[in-house]
């Protein structure tokens, strides 16, 4: 009798676990690419999503109207495969990557600015200022490269021990983050290689994102520590008080004002945090990729629309809109 109680606890309490995951039904959803996709990002306001795919390359998609606005074809003549892009805060540009080059895209006109090779690290994540000339690359070899592809500058910011995994840059390219395998973030000056901020974490950083008026930083790694820093100070402002153990980020986004932060996993988790207090307002389960042996999806990217919707952006080809029903 007593296990048969024990049972039954635990499952009430599984299920009111499971239950209290998802804040909300989903608003809206735009299957894209229902074979799935190797990279997908979002325009900060949720309007624009880049798809990258092995059978239809690069396409981008207007979310409001939901039709395709342009087709990029691939990358490169093998037609190898993307593996992250990013659109720049203001919507206009987008820079796309495979391990071994990069590609920088006008929006604007649907047209390509160029492909660069890279020869001496296999990248692993990037980002691009709001003039398309300014790229930041997190590379294997313990670099991050920021190169001016106006002025044809690059400089190669060596702090870093091992591996880089995640850069952030700023909208006008002059401040750059960078997270890595030796357990170091740092915020750093693009015109100097000056270290600005130092966070240490104790495990590798898995991501890291700038807030994008400069006011905060985010920083998580691969065990249990994501947290938001006020860049003027170098302090941590709150610590995310996370539900699931060894959580791994795929993506971040601050809100405009930094008042919320959204955060994807490779697990098709999709959450919504107070930046202030780090309590989480809002957690959702992304649509999983059905031809997937079990069914699964990476939630590669998150925006929030003007209206405050949570938009998150898959491996599945899916785009969703999720209302936080806070207090």
């Amino acid at each position: 009798m007593r296990q048969f109680v024990g049972t039954i606890c635990l499952f009430l309490t599984l299920l009111a676990l499971s239950g209290c995951f998802h804040s909300t039904h989903e608003a809206q959803r735009w299957t894209l690419q229902p074979d799935g996709v190797t990279s997908f990002s979002l325009s900060r306001d949720g309007r624009f999503a880049l798809m990258a795919s092995t059978e239809k390359g690069i396409v981008l998609w207007d979310l409001i109207q939901n039709k395709q606005l342009a087709d990029f074809g691939y990358q490169d003549p093998d037609k190898n495969t993307v593996i992250a892009s990013q659109i720049s805060d203001n919507n206009r540009y987008a820079i796309s990557a495979t391990s071994q080059n990069f590609a920088v895209w006008d929006l604007a006109w649907g047209q390509a600015e160029g492909l660069w090779s890279i020869s001496d690290g296999i990248i692993r994540g990037l980002d691009i200022s709001n003039n398309g000339q300014k790229v930041l690359l997190a590379l294997s070899n313990g670099k991050a490269l920021f190169v001016d592809l106006g002025t044809g500058r690059r400089l190669e910011f060596l702090a870093h021990k091992d591996k880089v995994n995640s850069v952030s840059l700023s909208p006008n390219g002059k401040y750059a983050m960078s997270g890595g395998n030796d357990h170091n973030a740092f915020f750093w000056d693009t015109e100097t290689g000056q270290i600005l901020n130092q966070f240490t974490h104790e495990h590798r950083i898995t991501r890291v994102e700038l807030h994008r008026n400069g006011k905060f930083a985010f920083s998580a790694d691969g065990d249990d520590a994501a947290i938001v820093w006020d860049l003027s100070t170098g302090d941590a402002i709150s610590e995310l008080q996370m539900f699931q153990r060894h959580a791994n980020f795929s993506t971040a986004r601050f809100s405009d004002d930094g008042t919320r932060l959204v955060t994807g996993t490779p697990g098709r988790r999709v959450e919504y945090w107070d930046t202030q207090t780090g309590d989480n307002v809002g957690r959702w389960l992304a649509r999983e990729q059905q031809n997937t042996r079990p069914p699964t999806a990476v939630v590669y990217d998150v925006a929030i629309d003007p209206t405050g919707r949570v938009i998150s952006g898959t491996s599945a080809g899916i785009a969703q809109a999720w209302i936080a029903q806070e207090n």
